[in-house]
């Protein structure tokens, strides 16, 4: 197992060949798919022949970014998986976060403790200028992870998606954290101790 980044609770690692039934089991979650898709399963052969190896592929192009599937430390359960990533025609010091987590995850602080660590990575060894997120307006959890996390709220807009879901007539948000701001906060946060 190649570790990336671990936390109190938490193991970051590349993912793997093995990964099909995680995901599998992560996407066929009506609940967790509720702002992706609707709430529709993805189906194996998608998973196993168009997600996984597109998963896989960032490793090659980016070592220190990509996709990272999450594990609890103390059980190995999976729990989903956590994105960081330059943005595609980007600039190359701005990069996204995002998460998908298993409901069994939901509530116990994961997202929040996974983002921050992904945060402070990326700020301290990867050069990293902007953390960006975004999601659908009426996500109000992600949302609350995203601020929990440290970004705050930059914009709503609006995009063209391949299947409308409901509350998509709300638009998209997007939060973000320069690094600048982030060392201010830290900086904050240390002298209080």
């Amino acid at each position: 197992m190649q570790v990336f980044l671990e936390t109190d609770r938490l193991v970051l690692r590349r993912f793997t060949e093995a990964d099909v039934d995680n995901l599998c089991d992560l996407d066929g979650d009506p609940g967790v798919m509720r702002f992706l898709s609707g709430g529709k399963p993805t189906p194996r052969d998608v998973i196993q022949n168009e997600t996984l190896p597109r998963l896989l592929h960032y490793y090659e192009c980016f070592a220190a970014y990509g996709y990272w599937a999450v594990t609890e430390k103390s059980t190995g359960d999976f729990l989903g998986w956590f994105e960081f990533r330059p943005l595609k025609d980007g600039d190359p010091g701005e990069v996204e976060l995002g998460y998908r987590l298993r409901r069994s995850a939901w509530g116990k602080g994961y997202g929040t403790e996974g983002s921050r660590a992904l945060i402070r990575k990326g700020f301290t060894e990867l050069g990293v200028q902007r953390v960006v997120a975004m999601t659908m307006t009426v996500n109000t959890a992600s949302r609350r992870v995203m601020e929990k996390a440290g970004l705050t709220f930059v914009r709503t807009f609006h995009q063209s998606w391949p299947e409308v879901i409901e509350g998509a007539e709300h638009g998209e948000v997007e939060y973000a954290l320069s690094r600048a701001e982030w060392e201010r906060r830290e900086a904050e946060t240390s002298g209080q101790a």
